[in-house]
């Protein structure tokens, strides 16, 4: 299937959704490492819109509701039944003064003076939810994921993702499930009967495959749809040169030379290391779509070139070999 634009979709399980196969992750929207204007930020987002994009993803913990914010003014202007949009819970926002919003604040710059507060109760859910509409001018969204729920997962299990399942029932969502990068945590969710879409953040890229060995195929057996965000882990994926990000830290010296290989590789084939970092993920048949975080019209052109390019099968042979071992092997 394809949007009116051409741009492909595929369905998100049995829930009625489809999205495209390229989504807008809106982590720079909310100044992610470095700020972004708001003319840059509406820029990138009409680009992406031009380009076929129809996913859209968000989070309050995104520059504390900045991203947000981005996000609902540009949609504002754009067909309700043509989008696709996701948010999660988990974090609520608290206004706070006392916050220096020029300060980095958990990795964004520049985002809203507002305290993030754990909480992944079932009043805290639905409180989160209804935030969310109120930043992004919606009366709905499409997708709840239960965002970075590392050490509170037992509380997701026992009380998040429930509640986000009867809020689907109700029909205040139409999918529901977990974003984060712990594969064994992220297996639990897809085991426990209640997701309906997991996003695999940096775990199912060029480099870094830990979610191969158990979690696509236990999602692809279940019926549940896999979005694939941190597909360049970091950036390392997009330029493996010192500095580099990994994880959202600079990047160990074997990482970068995994990352160089597989960069030789893709030379030697006339592609780029970025367009087949962007491909790979699509190729599990788990794998709905792949968010791509851009900060510019530029990125959101280059990205949307990128995964509508030809690479060469044999390609992906060769770069396999210098893949990161599983994370359970290290």
């Amino acid at each position: 299937m394809s949007t009116a634009t051409g741009r492909p979709v595929r369905p998100v399980g049995g829930t009625g959704l489809a999205v495209t196969t390229l989504g807008f992750g809106a982590g720079p929207l909310g100044g992610l490492f470095d700020p972004v204007s708001d003319e840059d930020a509406h820029a990138a987002l009409e680009a992406a819109w031009q380009a076929g994009v129809r996913y859209f993803d968000v989070a309050p913990h995104y520059g504390a509701g900045l991203a947000e914010q981005r996000l609902g003014a540009f949609l504002a202007t754009k067909p309700r039944e043509e989008y696709v949009v996701s948010t999660k819970v988990g974090r609520l926002l608290v206004d706070d003064t006392t916050i220096d919003t020029a300060q980095p604040q958990q990795d964004f710059r520049d985002g809203l003076a507002k305290r993030r507060e754990w909480d992944f109760s079932a009043a805290g859910v639905r409180r989160s939810l209804e935030e969310s509409l109120q930043r992004l001018g919606l009366d709905r969204v499409d997708v709840l994921y239960a965002h970075d729920p590392h050490g509170r997962e037992e509380e997701v299990l026992a009380t998040g993702l429930p509640e986000l399942a009867r809020m689907r029932q109700e029909g205040l969502v139409s999918a529901v499930g977990a974003g984060v990068d712990d594969v064994r945590m992220q297996l639990r969710f897809a085991r426990s009967g209640l997701a309906d879409v997991l996003l695999v953040a940096g775990r199912w890229t060029l480099l870094e495959r830990s979610a191969g060995e158990e979690l696509l195929p236990e999602c692809l057996q279940r019926g549940i749809a896999v979005v694939v965000g941190g597909a360049l882990n970091s950036g390392v994926l997009a330029d493996p040169s010192p500095g580099a990000r990994f994880d959202y830290a600079p990047a160990p010296e074997h990482v970068l030379a995994a990352a160089r290989a597989q960069q030789e590789v893709c030379a030697r084939h006339g592609c780029t290391l970025l367009r087949a970092a962007l491909q790979f993920p699509l190729r599990h048949p788990a794998v709905v779509s792949v968010l791509v975080g851009v900060r510019s019209a530029a990125e959101a052109r280059a990205a949307a070139a990128d995964l509508a390019a030809q690479v060469p099968e044999q390609l992906w042979a060769e770069v396999e070999p210098f893949a990161l071992p599983p994370r359970t092997a290290r």
